[in-house]
């Protein structure tokens, strides 16, 4: 038997998740350029309000919304892309979703709620088309190769110089040279593809790879440009690495509706593992060579 008082309380929840909702996809619906989307996005905003009053007809309170979450999920969609934000936020009106399941005694009102719900997701999946999500493979690109190709190099280069300037100069070479060659490469592969659109934005799947891979070099050379301890630097560029890599595949998991932590695992084992490979190499030619820097 369902206490009547928890129901009430978490109808009050998700009153309150509505409206918040509400005010979310109402600001976005204004701030974003696309005027499809727009459109969409206020229609969403009118049903959460809907819902709000419909549930509002239930437990005869007002309620605010979440001001925070409102100011939150606008920012995130505006900073990391529309589609990752909204679908963050979707992920919590799954949750409404399950809640809204174990009230079905409350009749026709709450099943009429789940059923926008599930019409609002599909919604949301069909409208966007956001160009950074249409390059993603390029960014893809240029992150994996950077990760694998500069935590190699700079924990060989630890090693064999044992000098932080040297290995961030080396390192810095390498990357900045290895991101032109990737650029090129990108735009030339997809110059050779046979979809005309692919040859038509070569130079921005070809940008989108090389500012990929600049920011990753610049971010895992920051410890050795900072602390004069090579090994520290090199176990800092390397917790750097992994949390790009936690970064990037959850922002993909959510975006792109994918599995984040068999390629979170993968792609984390790889960087890491070309690492400690690099890294007993650098051992190996500092003692068959001896060299001393």
């Amino acid at each position: 038997m369902i206490d009547e008082k928890q129901v009430k309380k978490a109808l009050l929840e998700e009153q309150k998740n509505e409206i918040t909702g509400h005010l979310i996809y109402k600001k976005l619906s204004v701030k974003i350029k696309d005027k499809s989307n727009a459109k969409i996005l206020k229609r969403i905003s009118d049903d959460e309000l809907k819902h709000y009053e419909q549930l509002k007809s239930l437990t005869q309170t007002d309620v605010s919304p979440k001001f925070f979450k409102v100011h939150l999920y606008t920012f995130i969609s505006l900073v990391f892309g529309l589609t990752f934000g909204i679908k963050l936020l979707e992920k919590g009106e799954d949750q409404a979703q399950y809640q809204y399941a174990q009230m079905l005694d409350n009749g026709d009102v709450i099943q009429g709620i789940l059923s926008d719900e599930e019409v609002h997701e599909q919604e949301l999946i069909a409208m966007i088309d956001e160009e950074r999500l249409n390059y993603i493979g390029s960014v893809v690109l240029g992150l994996n190769d950077a990760l694998v190709e500069l935590t190699g190099a700079l924990a060989g280069y630890t090693f064999a110089f044992q000098n932080t300037k040297i290995i961030a100069l080396t390192g810095l070479i390498t990357g900045i040279s290895a991101s032109f060659s990737m650029a090129a490469s990108e735009y030339l592969s997809s110059r050779q593809e046979e979809d005309e659109l692919a040859q038509k934005t070569a130079a921005k799947s070809a940008l989108y790879t090389g500012i990929a891979y600049v920011i990753t070099v610049a971010l895992l050379i920051m410890p050795f440009l900072l602390i004069q301890n090579p090994f520290v630097s090199l176990i800092l560029t390397l917790f750097t690495a992994v949390v790009i890599i936690f970064g990037f595949n959850y922002y993909i998991s959510v975006a792109k509706d994918v599995p984040f932590k068999k390629r979170f695992i993968e792609m984390a084992l790889i960087s890491l593992g070309v690492s400690g490979i690099s890294f007993l190499v650098g051992v190996a030619v500092k003692v068959i060579f001896g060299i001393e820097i």
